[in-house]
């Protein structure tokens, strides 16, 4: 009875929330960002924070964390210290951490980070900390805030500059992680793999929608249909009673004028004729008015407002050119820092209209191919071949090349009226407004200046486009819509991509670096994925079949030699020892 009583306080204890937020409220200025935010955060929570940018998601991961003060409201915490780790979205990475970073490892951070795929990060010198690449720092950022041991966790756009080994990585580290964890992401893919409870943040208020991504994408969907059929109902009810009131008030003028129309005495004393009128126009007056009193009792009770329509986001690309057939060509194409090999041997091509997406750790050279593309840095040795009419877009995840003492139409150095009113347009259907256009880009968030340099973009006639890592920063209808549109460009389009469900969305082709080589794959990213994972499943059956027959082939050994000796021997019992282990590793294997 007694244990019985312990195990229900437990999950009683279990259902409680770790954190409760009430009647939180922030403005900036004269901008209320959201207010009377209430929820719970319990235990087990793995929570994906969504929304538009700007509405305010990082600024309550801050409030939550404590960085900052909300205007009204009460953060409670069920218990002290109550320790967040905490991953700040950043281009830095607390890049001046690492400086000093190999006088203050320890164990724990090594382990972590061994397991992102950094090796060896002790030996590191400092000018290989002082030129960490974006997804080295964020590796060794995560490897910080794990090692802490926290009892929550809020991470910020974690899979920027993740490779797909630090996204698998990062997805089973959350689901076995004991406290709650909440994840600001517009990646779809790992929001679908690591949320089971979506927070959304949409004109200062929450909602909250039980499931991974693509269950709220469902659900806000059903939500949105209902509301607008309910709508649409009340917008014709109203409409029909605005109808029979208009009916009414033409009857009552014409009742009132009636009242007051001469008629022939003997008409008049006969059918009370003024008297009539005026009995049934004040009568029709009061039916009005019940009317209209009844209409604005139901609005008042049971109003349903229009539901707003989603962020609608418009690109539109032009490929200008020939169509042809080879455009990019490697012949034994290699590159090789010092005694460092990128890739080697290397041979593959792209055609016109392919839409390509690069697969590779972080490390093995895409950005350096890229670069090579660009014409940036030269091969170490073979060819690297492009058409020579190629005109090549490259929209890079840095945007520091931006000057930041101008705004978004001075950067953009347009002159002609159609091309600026062009641009307005574009910049407007991104989501910058008038006011943003207006403010210096220094002021702006990463994500406005990669829309700056998406405008620059469009504005232009490319061949080829080269993204790298093009959905960081952007919102999820932002990168929805972008979707969409680069799936009707026309042109070439090359991507370096940790978004898998962006690239499963657009790839039919694939550049993959691995073995120190760039292989060319005639398959998109799904394809390719369900194809590895089969090859290391039959990899694996291969392996435990090899370590079947070695076991076998000992067990044999053995029972020869125990033949050999009697059971009083000591060799004996050192042979039943082992047979006994080989029987048990034996099963194992073939569970």
């Amino acid at each position: 009875m007694g244990k019985n009583k312990h195990l229900s306080t437990k999950q009683q204890n279990r259902n409680m929330p770790v954190l409760k937020a009430r009647e939180i409220q922030k403005s900036f200025a004269d901008k209320m960002v959201f207010s009377n935010l209430q929820f719970d955060i319990f235990q087990q929570d793995r929570i994906g924070l969504v929304g538009l940018n700007g509405t305010g998601k990082t600024t309550l991961a801050n409030i939550l964390f404590g960085s900052i003060q909300a205007d009204t409201g009460i953060i409670e915490r069920m218990k002290e210290p109550f320790r967040i780790g905490y991953l700040h979205q950043s281009a830095d990475y607390y890049v001046s951490d690492f400086q000093d970073f190999n006088n203050s490892l320890d164990e724990e951070i090594l382990h972590q980070a061994s397991k992102l795929g950094l090796a060896n990060i002790q030996e590191w010198k400092q000018e290989r900390l002082g030129s960490l690449s974006g997804g080295e720092r964020l590796k060794l950022s995560l490897a910080k805030v794990w090692s802490s041991k926290p009892d929550m966790l809020i991470l910020d756009e974690p899979t920027n500059h993740l490779d797909l080994q630090g996204i698998e990585w990062l997805i089973n580290e959350i689901s076995k992680f004991s406290g709650p964890v909440l994840m600001i992401s517009h990646d779809r893919h790992f929001l679908d793999e690591a949320a089971q409870k979506i927070f959304e943040l949409q004109n200062g208020n929450l909602s909250i929608y039980i499931g991974n991504y693509t269950s709220y994408r469902e659900q806000k969907e059903k939500n949105y249909e209902a509301q607008l059929h309910q709508y649409n109902v009340q917008q014709r009810d109203i409409e029909r009673i605005e109808n029979q009131m208009a009916n009414l008030k033409k009857w009552s003028e014409k009742a009132h004028r009636e009242s007051t129309k001469g008629a022939s005495p003997s008409e008049n004393r006969q059918m009370g004729f003024k008297e009539y009128h005026r009995v049934k126009a004040k009568k029709m007056d009061q039916q009005v008015k019940s009317k209209m009193k009844r209409l604005q009792q139901e609005l008042e009770k049971n109003k349903v407002e229009k539901p707003d329509e989603e962020a609608r986001v418009h690109f539109q690309f032009d490929a200008s050119g020939k169509r042809g057939k080879r455009i990019i060509e490697a012949k034994d194409l290699s590159k090789i820092f010092d005694d460092r090999v990128l890739f080697k041997e290397s041979h593959f091509y792209i055609k016109h209209g392919e839409k390509i997406g690069i697969l590779g750790r972080n490390g093995a050279g895409k950005t350096t191919f890229i670069r090579m593309l660009l014409n940036d840095i030269p091969a170490s040795g073979g060819e690297l071949w492009k058409s020579a009419s190629l005109k090549i877009a490259y929209l890079s995840q840095d945007v520091s090349d931006l000057p930041l003492e101008k705004n978004a139409m001075e950067a953009l150095n347009l002159t002609d009226r159609e091309t600026i009113f062009r641009a307005r347009t574009l910049l407007a259907n991104l989501g910058l407004n008038g006011a943003k256009l207006r403010q210096l880009i220094e002021q702006l968030s990463m994500g406005e200046r990669i829309r700056i340099k998406l405008t620059d973009m469009l504005l232009k006639d490319y061949d080829v486009l080269i993204l790298d890592e093009p959905t960081n920063h952007l919102d999820l209808p932002s990168r929805e819509q972008f979707e969409k549109t680069l799936k009707d460009f026309t042109g070439t389009l090359i991507i370096i991509s940790h978004d898998l469900y962006f690239l499963e969305q657009l790839s039919n082709g694939l550049l993959v670096f691995e073995k120190n080589k760039i292989i060319r794959y005639e398959m998109g990213l799904k394809e390719f994925r369900a194809n590895s994972k089969k090859s290391q499943s039959g990899n694996n059956a291969d392996a435990r079949k090899q370590q079947i027959m070695v076991i076998d082939n000992r067990i044999a050994a053995i029972l020869g030699e125990l033949s050999l000796h009697s059971p009083e021997d000591r060799k004996y019992a050192e042979l039943d020892q082992e047979f006994k282990e080989l029987l048990k590793e034996k099963k194992k294997l073939l569970q």
